[in-house]
């Protein structure tokens, strides 16, 4: 953003900039034809973002850059910390800049920060659930396309940890590969020849005898999928500190610290980024 803002003067990377540019092609088309009509180009005018609802903050970087994609003399100033929790009523940020960019800028802005800011809310509540268990909260794949690199980010900002970014930082040997490849000992064996020794092979198990495969097969993370509390301890029990684990499927905040209490090293939610709700947050001018 420009030197006007309280942040340093940073631009998006390649990628954000052009989700960006499609969030706010998207919304104007030809132009806002309501600002456009009501203000001259010289109007200007200040706003604010103001929490409706207690939430934890995420993203208003993004909408500081969304601002100045339309107004490169604005000012955006962030009044909350990324990963803070804020009261009901709490002004995030304050903007000041062309009245037709404020208001042009304003759902696009807001639908970035309400729905980063829901990300981060909800692993809150993940990671309060988990507080003094050991166990590290992780997030999925399970992303919005194209908007994996903010949710991750907002899921760290809620006291989260990412998982894999993507197929190409970690191999994790699922169902299908094992279905395809023969075996878990088969698939493990394959991979672990292609790979530098230095990458941890995941191996997703779905009950205790493909644990006890995983395990002689010398996998590095052995990934329990929708097991109970219950045999997720007679799991932790066999593999007796041969391997890490992580409880993963059909958890959530009724039932993930018992999954954590069961011994396991992880717990992996989905839910953190495709089940968040967004949060309410306002712009109000003036």
């Amino acid at each position: 953003m420009n030197g006007k803002n309280s942040e340093p003067d940073m631009k998006p990377d390649p990628h954000i900039s052009t989700l960006i540019d499609l969030a706010l092609s998207e919304d104007l088309g030809s132009g806002d034809v309501t600002s456009g009509a009501l203000f001259g180009s010289s109007a200007r005018s200040k706003a604010s973002l103001v929490a409706r609802e207690p939430l934890v903050v995420s993203g208003l970087e993004v909408a500081g850059w969304v601002f100045d994609r339309l107004d490169d003399g604005c000012s955006f100033k962030p009044a909350a910390r990324e990963g803070e929790a804020i009261r009901q009523g709490s002004v995030m940020a304050r903007v000041s800049g062309s009245v037709r960019a404020l208001l042009s800028a304003e759902r696009t802005a807001l639908n970035f920060v309400r729905h980063l800011s829901g990300i981060a809310t909800l692993t809150r509540s993940y990671a309060d659930a988990l507080q003094d268990t050991g166990c590290r909260l992780l997030d999925t794949r399970k992303t919005t396309p194209g908007l994996r690199t903010l949710e991750k980010a907002a899921v760290r900002a809620g006291g989260g940890h990412n998982h894999r970014m993507g197929l190409f930082d970690g191999a994790m040997i699922k169902d299908n590969h094992i279905a395809a490849a023969g075996s878990i000992r088969a698939a493990v064996d394959a991979v672990r020849a292609k790979l530098p020794p230095t990458v941890k092979i995941e191996v997703e198990c779905d009950n205790l005898g493909q644990v006890r495969e995983a395990l002689r097969a010398g996998a590095d993370i052995i990934m329990l999928d929708n097991m109970t509390a219950a045999k997720m301890k007679k799991a932790v029990a066999l593999v007796a500190g041969g391997a890490a684990i992580e409880a993963s499927g059909g958890l959530n905040l009724d039932n993930v610290r018992r999954a954590a209490e069961a011994g396991v090293d992880y717990v992996s939610v989905g839910a953190l980024t495709h089940g968040a709700r967004a949060v309410d947050i306002s712009m109000e001018l003036g």
